[in-house]
């Protein structure tokens, strides 16, 4: 009898046990199921970060199993700050940008690189300015508390063996600058289109020089809060994944990514096409060229770390920060 009645208690005890297993698989699965890790990443309204739409739009990103929000912010320092506080996980901008991030104590590492300015940046001069020596006394406009324009510029001086402060400038946006030159309020300025067609409209200016004539300076990467990538490597890969899936969207299926992208910027496709033409997307092939490996950097590594010397000797940054720590090459390879 006390035989029979163990063999019941063990009965029931391995139905219990085996409907709590039933429940904890089953809820694990649902968990499994419905779990998507979601990102938010701060976003600038520029042509170079429409495929990022494309990805949104096409279900790339959830597809891969995650969640995506691409908001909308047009500050470098709104940007930085959001990372800060954690209020965004990444945000795409420029190589030096980050370099930025990195030098203010924003732990950031830049994961896969979305454009390069192919032509769409520029410097605008009056006609009598032939060359960037002839810029030697004038009044230049360019942002010189930071950015891509000024990076640039800084970095055509070098090359030219110019010091800055041979240079009489004038601190604006890319924007400003291109508008008080049309106005004929400066004699040259560091800006990006419409400004270099507006200005070879005057009759007094033309387009000295635009960014084709320097390969890959102005670069754009995404640049993730390095916890975030820590914690979780695979929804970072498949943020890189959805990158990679959007361009070659773009490349077969030109026309929808137009409109996608347009709608995203503001523009139709055909004035979307057209400012496109001053820029180069990374695909993966050249995400990997850029990238290069951990024991053999590609140029990125080189661009980071010249952002870092230029920043440091403008006093931008009081320190330069590690470039090794600044890159993670696993997600595109």
């Amino acid at each position: 009898m006390r035989k029979a009645s163990f063999l019941a208690i063990l009965c029931i005890l391995l139905v219990i046990a085996g409907c709590a297993g039933q429940t904890s698989t089953d809820g694990q699965k649902k968990e499994d199921k419905g779990e998507k890790t979601s990102i938010t990443l701060g976003v600038a309204t520029w042509v170079g970060y429409g495929p990022l739409w494309i990805a949104e739009e096409k279900g790339f990103f959830k597809k891969n199993g995650i969640d995506v929000t691409l908001m909308k912010m047009e500050s470098n320092t709104d940007r930085r700050t959001a990372l800060a506080a954690n209020r965004i996980q990444g945000f795409s901008s420029t190589v030096d940008t980050h370099v930025v991030s990195a030098a203010s104590n924003v732990d950031v590492v830049q994961v896969v690189a979305l454009d390069e300015s192919h032509g769409g940046d520029g410097i605008v001069a009056k006609k009598e300015i032939k060359s960037l020596k002839d810029l030697k006394g004038k009044k230049v406009a360019v942002q010189t508390d930071g950015g891509a324009s000024f990076f640039w510029f800084l970095y055509l001086l070098k090359q030219e063996g110019i010091d800055f402060k041979e240079i009489d400038t004038q601190n604006m946006t890319a924007g400003d600058a291109g508008a008080a030159f049309v106005a004929n309020k400066v004699d040259a300025a560091v800006t990006w289109e419409p400004w270099l067609t507006k200005a070879k409209n005057t009759d007094f200016g033309n387009v000295l020089m635009t960014s084709d004539a320097s390969p890959g300076v102005i670069t754009s990467t995404i640049a993730m809060r390095r916890d975030f990538v820590k914690e979780n490597p695979k929804a970072v890969k498949a943020l890189v994944k959805s990158w990679f899936e959007a361009m070659e969207f773009y490349k077969t299926n030109k026309q929808e990514a137009l409109e996608i992208m347009g709608k995203a910027m503001g523009q139709s496709p055909a004035e979307l096409e057209e400012s496109l033409k001053g820029i180069r997307l990374y695909d993966e092939e050249g995400n990997k060229q850029l990238f290069g490996t951990k024991e053999q950097p590609g140029e990125l590594y080189n661009l980071t770390n010249l952002g870092a010397e230029f920043w440091k000797e403008h006093k931008l940054i009081d320190h330069e920060p590690n470039i090794d720590d600044l890159i993670d090459y696993s997600f595109v390879q």
